[in-house]
């Protein structure tokens, strides 16, 4: 399968959201919220696609700094492409672009996790989460 790596390279709404259907991520993300998904791709500082021909077959798209933190928001490759190297090479890719001190952080879908591990990712048991409809409570004193 010959694949194309591209970094910034444009990605239509409905490429990015028929991806997410074909890799499973569909199920968390806004695939329905076509302005959701619209800023989502438009607001990413790092989009790595892959690509076979015109086809988008994976995606890293990332929130960062480029100094010190990257957060890989989505890492998507499509059910029929994957175990053939596309989401490493897709994070490798995302790396290059890093600077030196630059970490990657993402938050593993839960039929993924086993996977990060295998590449050599390091578990990180402190991640906290708040969802849009949660507030924060009053600090104790």
């Amino acid at each position: 399968m010959d694949i194309q790596i591209r970094v910034n390279a444009p990605v239509s709404v409905e490429q990015f959201i028929e991806l997410l259907r074909a890799s499973s991520l569909a199920e968390r993300r806004p695939v329905e919220d076509r302005a959701c998904i619209e800023g989502m791709l438009r607001h990413a500082d790092l989009c790595v696609s892959a690509w076979q021909g015109e086809r988008l077959v994976g995606i890293s798209r990332a929130i960062t700094d480029f100094h010190y933190a990257c957060y890989v928001s989505d890492l998507a490759v499509d059910a029929q492409c994957q175990r053939q190297g596309i989401g490493r090479a897709l994070l490798e890719a995302t790396q290059r672009q890093l600077g030196p001190r630059c970490q990657l952080l993402l938050l593993a879908a839960p039929a993924a996790d086993s996977y990060y591990e295998r590449i050599g990712m390091t578990r990180h048991p402190r991640a906290w989460l708040l969802a849009r409809e949660q507030r924060l409570h009053a600090a104790p004193r």
